[in-house]
């Protein structure tokens, strides 16, 4: 997933909240959408890699060149570390490069759970609340489920919402892998929790972008 092929425009916005009304009309559940842009700077992390990386090398010329004096490669490891650092601060999408992806991953996954948290998912009377959740830099897709509907619904499940909304967004189609998505988590929480006469939606029926 590239930011650059990412852009939502305003109709996709408008087709999102259209969905999301649509499946909730169906259910006394909720569904709540987000995609971040990337859920880290990674410019601390990439640096510290940068600096193992560098000494590594460091080590390499150590070896193979034993008449270098420890003070010329002392210098030629900072200015190694100085220059990494320069180009993370002029050009942050090359940091990720640098970032372990299970760490990428982990973050991205931290940064679903406080977007749910934040905007009240889990405050929902039926505990019945869901978050479809996409953080581009990381290549990230995640659901999460309040605990109401979370145990009403295998895991199997929730990965082919995960596998539509990656898939899609993998070939530049990232609207159309939420309304998807959206589509499965209405059918899922309409099998569970039925609508509620005159009941309200609690949450926002939007698509945030952060």
């Amino acid at each position: 997933m590239e930011n650059n092929i990412h852009n939502l425009s305003e109709r996709d916005h408008e087709k999102i909240t259209t969905a999301i009304r649509a499946a909730e009309k169906k259910t006394s559940g909720e569904v709540y959408a987000v995609v971040a842009h990337q859920s880290d700077d990674y410019f601390f992390v990439s640096g510290f890699m940068a600096g193992v990386w560098s000494l590594v090398l460091g080590l390499i010329v150590a070896l193979v060149l034993p008449d270098i004096r420890a003070i010329e490669l002392a210098i030629a490891l900072i200015a190694a570390l100085a220059s990494f650092l320069l180009v993370f601060h002029f050009f942050p999408e090359w940091r990720l490069l640098f970032v372990p992806k299970s760490l990428a991953y982990r973050r991205a996954s931290g940064n679903a759970v406080r977007q749910f948290l934040a905007h009240g998912i889990h405050a929902t009377s039926d505990r019945s609340g869901i978050l479809i959740f996409v953080s581009l830099a990381e290549r990230y897709a995640e659901v999460v489920a309040d605990e109401g509907i979370n145990s009403k619904v295998s895991q199997d499940q929730w990965n082919d919402m995960v596998a539509t909304l990656t898939s899609h967004a993998a070939k530049g189609e990232l609207s159309d892998g939420y309304l998807l998505a959206i589509e499965q988590a209405g059918e899922l929480l309409a099998a569970n929790f039925p609508p509620v006469k005159g009941q309200k939606s609690e949450l926002d029926d939007r698509l945030v972008e952060i």
